[in-house]
């Protein structure tokens, strides 16, 4: 348990909340927050892949309920993902270098947030099938090595090509940070880990925080001010694994 579990747990319910708010499970900012408190390395990839599993799947619930899920868009970088995935869920990679990998894929997001607009529907195309299968592949293997869902680089890779709107984008990272997050712990398990003992805690923490995120996300809130908030945490959360 961090040395102040009260505070932790608070910023785990805004972690939860922010990133499920935009379709994302939140494994990069759980694996940020369980580096500052300094959590064991060696538990904190399975308990964040855990932990998303909960968020991501609460996420994509109200996003599908939203309409926002294309089913035909998801199953090429799905399935490409799941076994990539896997895959880099049993390699072990230096404390330090894990540290540095998270800080720069922390950075995606923060340009995603900061720097692209909801694209025009008229300007939406339909997703090349040759490589959604590539990015899904390379996607599912960075997140099975770091522990993290692949949302973070989904999303703006999808924005980018112009293949889905962001509540689009939202739906399709929450299922897939969800697929992705069950093959990694499958690799975990065939490595072997370790669960914190207080595991139930943290996952009654970010789930509420989920729920919270993903319904306000999906059919209320327009997500400029959240976007902007979780750009600045996760920008400082980089800076700090980068060069710590």
């Amino acid at each position: 348990m961090p040395l102040d579990p009260i505070f932790f747990f608070l910023l785990l319910f805004m972690v939860a909340f922010l990133y499920a708010s935009v379709g994302h499970g939140g494994a990069s900012g759980y694996l940020a927050l369980m580096a500052i408190f300094s959590v064991a390395p060696e538990v904190m990839k399975p308990t964040a892949l855990l932990l998303n599993l909960f968020v991501s799947s609460t996420a994509f619930i109200q996003f599908y309920r939203g309409g926002h899920f294309r089913l035909k868009a998801f199953l090429p970088f799905a399935l490409a993902s799941i076994p990539m995935s896997f895959f880099g869920g049993t390699m072990a990679i230096d404390g330090l270098w894990y540290k540095k990998i998270l800080g720069l894929l922390l950075l995606i997001p923060v340009v995603r947030f900061f720097f692209f607009k909801n694209a025009d529907p008229k300007e939406l195309k339909e997703p090349k099938v040759g490589l959604s299968v590539i990015i899904g592949a390379v996607i599912g293997l960075l997140s099975g090595m770091i522990g993290i869902g692949g949302g973070i680089i989904l999303s703006p890779v999808l924005l980018l090509l112009k293949w889905a709107d962001q509540k689009q984008a939202a739906a399709l990272s929450a299922a897939f940070i969800f697929v992705n997050s069950v093959a990694g712990l499958c690799g975990q398990l065939i490595k072997g880990f370790t669960f914190n003992t207080d595991m139930l805690s943290y996952v009654l923490v970010a789930f509420t925080g989920g729920l919270c995120g993903a319904y306000f996300g999906a059919l209320k809130f327009r997500q400029t001010v959240l976007k902007n908030v979780l750009a600045v945490v996760l920008a400082l959360a980089a800076y700090k694994l980068i060069y710590a």
